[in-house]
Protein backbone atom coordinates (compact mmCIF):
# COMPACT_ATOMS: atom_id res chain seq x y z
CA UNK A 1 0.00 0.00 0.00
CA UNK A 2 1.27 3.49 -0.61
CA UNK A 3 2.74 5.11 2.69
CA UNK A 4 2.32 8.65 4.38
CA UNK A 5 4.79 10.91 2.94
CA UNK A 6 4.71 9.36 -0.44
CA UNK A 7 3.60 11.22 -3.52
CA UNK A 8 0.07 9.22 -4.47
CA UNK A 9 -0.52 7.75 -7.80
CA UNK A 10 -1.58 9.82 -10.62
CA UNK A 11 -4.24 7.78 -12.71
CA UNK A 12 -6.55 8.22 -15.37
CA UNK A 13 -9.82 6.44 -15.42
CA UNK A 14 -13.67 7.16 -16.34
CA UNK A 15 -16.04 9.10 -13.83
CA UNK A 16 -19.84 8.38 -12.99
CA UNK A 17 -20.42 10.45 -16.27
CA UNK A 18 -18.17 8.58 -18.16
CA UNK A 19 -15.93 11.45 -18.12
CA UNK A 20 -12.07 10.77 -17.87
CA UNK A 21 -10.28 11.77 -14.57
CA UNK A 22 -6.98 12.89 -14.08
CA UNK A 23 -5.60 12.51 -10.09
CA UNK A 24 -3.38 15.20 -10.86
CA UNK A 25 -5.67 17.61 -12.16
CA UNK A 26 -6.33 18.46 -8.33
CA UNK A 27 -2.83 18.98 -7.29
CA UNK A 28 -2.72 22.50 -5.44
CA UNK A 29 -5.42 21.41 -2.95
CA UNK A 30 -5.96 18.89 -0.87
CA UNK A 31 -8.00 15.69 -1.90
CA UNK A 32 -10.02 12.84 0.07
CA UNK A 33 -9.37 9.95 -2.01
CA UNK A 34 -11.60 7.07 -0.82
CA UNK A 35 -11.73 4.11 -2.09
CA UNK A 36 -15.04 1.93 -1.33
CA UNK A 37 -15.71 -1.65 -1.66
CA UNK A 38 -19.32 -1.63 -3.78
CA UNK A 39 -21.93 1.16 -4.96
CA UNK A 40 -25.42 1.49 -2.96
CA UNK A 41 -24.13 -1.03 -0.19
CA UNK A 42 -25.06 -0.27 3.94
CA UNK A 43 -21.19 0.89 4.61
CA UNK A 44 -19.96 2.70 1.38
CA UNK A 45 -23.90 4.46 1.59
CA UNK A 46 -22.88 5.81 4.72
CA UNK A 47 -19.88 7.09 3.99
CA UNK A 48 -20.81 8.46 0.49
CA UNK A 49 -23.75 10.52 2.55
CA UNK A 50 -21.34 11.70 4.97
CA UNK A 51 -19.02 13.06 2.47
CA UNK A 52 -22.24 14.56 0.82
CA UNK A 53 -23.68 15.91 4.07
CA UNK A 54 -20.52 18.10 4.40
CA UNK A 55 -19.60 18.44 0.93
CA UNK A 56 -20.07 22.44 1.41
CA UNK A 57 -17.75 22.73 4.24
CA UNK A 58 -14.98 20.44 2.41
CA UNK A 59 -15.55 22.63 -0.47
CA UNK A 60 -15.24 25.84 1.42
CA UNK A 61 -11.91 24.90 2.58
CA UNK A 62 -10.58 24.33 -0.87
CA UNK A 63 -10.47 20.15 -0.02
CA UNK A 64 -11.88 17.71 -3.48
CA UNK A 65 -13.89 14.85 -2.56
CA UNK A 66 -13.45 11.94 -5.00
CA UNK A 67 -14.25 8.47 -4.64
CA UNK A 68 -12.99 5.56 -6.00
CA UNK A 69 -14.85 1.69 -6.50
CA UNK A 70 -14.33 -0.96 -9.11
CA UNK A 71 -18.37 -0.14 -9.93
CA UNK A 72 -18.88 0.14 -13.69
CA UNK A 73 -19.72 3.50 -14.70
CA UNK A 74 -23.26 2.79 -14.68
CA UNK A 75 -23.69 1.46 -11.23
CA UNK A 76 -21.59 4.65 -10.09
CA UNK A 77 -24.02 7.37 -11.98
CA UNK A 78 -27.07 5.76 -10.46
CA UNK A 79 -25.61 6.09 -7.05
CA UNK A 80 -24.68 9.64 -7.41
CA UNK A 81 -27.98 10.36 -8.52
CA UNK A 82 -30.02 8.08 -5.93
CA UNK A 83 -28.42 9.94 -3.30
CA UNK A 84 -27.18 13.60 -4.55
CA UNK A 85 -23.72 12.90 -4.55
CA UNK A 86 -22.06 16.31 -5.80
CA UNK A 87 -18.16 14.84 -6.00
CA UNK A 88 -16.36 12.70 -8.83
CA UNK A 89 -17.42 8.66 -8.53
CA UNK A 90 -14.25 6.82 -10.40
CA UNK A 91 -15.39 3.60 -12.28
CA UNK A 92 -11.91 1.40 -11.45
CA UNK A 93 -13.22 -1.63 -13.84
CA UNK A 94 -9.67 -2.49 -14.73
CA UNK A 95 -8.81 -2.42 -11.01
CA UNK A 96 -5.60 -0.76 -11.73
CA UNK A 97 -6.55 2.33 -9.72
CA UNK A 98 -7.11 0.39 -6.60
CA UNK A 99 -3.54 -1.87 -7.51
CA UNK A 100 -1.50 1.25 -7.29
CA UNK A 101 -3.16 2.44 -4.15
CA UNK A 102 -2.67 -1.07 -2.63
CA UNK A 103 -6.40 -1.76 -1.64
CA UNK A 104 -7.42 -4.06 -4.04
CA UNK A 105 -8.99 -7.31 -1.50
CA UNK A 106 -9.14 -10.91 -2.75
CA UNK A 107 -12.72 -10.78 -4.01
CA UNK A 108 -11.18 -7.79 -6.57
CA UNK A 109 -12.99 -5.39 -5.28
CA UNK A 110 -11.12 -1.91 -3.32
CA UNK A 111 -11.12 -2.05 0.68
CA UNK A 112 -12.66 0.90 2.66
CA UNK A 113 -9.25 2.95 2.58
CA UNK A 114 -8.90 6.21 2.68
CA UNK A 115 -6.07 8.59 1.20
CA UNK A 116 -5.44 12.21 2.16
CA UNK A 117 -3.47 13.87 -0.23
CA UNK A 118 -1.99 17.61 0.90
CA UNK A 119 -1.61 20.13 -2.29
CA UNK A 120 1.69 18.45 -3.93
CA UNK A 121 -0.19 15.03 -4.47
CA UNK A 122 1.73 13.65 -1.19
CA UNK A 123 0.03 11.10 1.38
CA UNK A 124 -0.26 12.74 4.49
CA UNK A 125 -2.27 10.30 6.45
CA UNK A 126 -4.37 6.58 5.58
CA UNK A 127 -7.46 5.67 6.87
CA UNK A 128 -7.70 2.36 7.32
CA UNK A 129 -10.98 0.47 8.83
CA UNK A 130 -13.68 -0.83 7.51
CA UNK A 131 -15.78 1.67 9.77
CA UNK A 132 -17.19 4.45 7.24
CA UNK A 133 -18.17 6.52 10.14
CA UNK A 134 -14.05 6.22 11.29
CA UNK A 135 -13.44 7.56 7.95
CA UNK A 136 -15.66 10.60 8.10
CA UNK A 137 -14.50 11.58 11.54
CA UNK A 138 -11.15 11.79 10.52
CA UNK A 139 -11.49 13.59 7.57
CA UNK A 140 -13.62 15.92 9.36
CA UNK A 141 -11.06 15.98 12.31
CA UNK A 142 -8.09 16.50 9.46
CA UNK A 143 -9.94 19.36 7.06
CA UNK A 144 -12.36 21.05 8.75
CA UNK A 145 -11.44 21.58 12.26
CA UNK A 146 -9.81 24.81 13.52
Amino acid sequence: MVAVGEPAPDFEAPDQDDTPFRLSSLRGAPVILYFYPEADTPGCTIEAKGFRDRYAEFLAKKVAVVGVSTDDCPAQKAFAVKYGLPFSLIADRSKEVARKFGVLNAKGRARRVSFFLDGNGRVSEIVDTSSAETHLARAADRFLSG
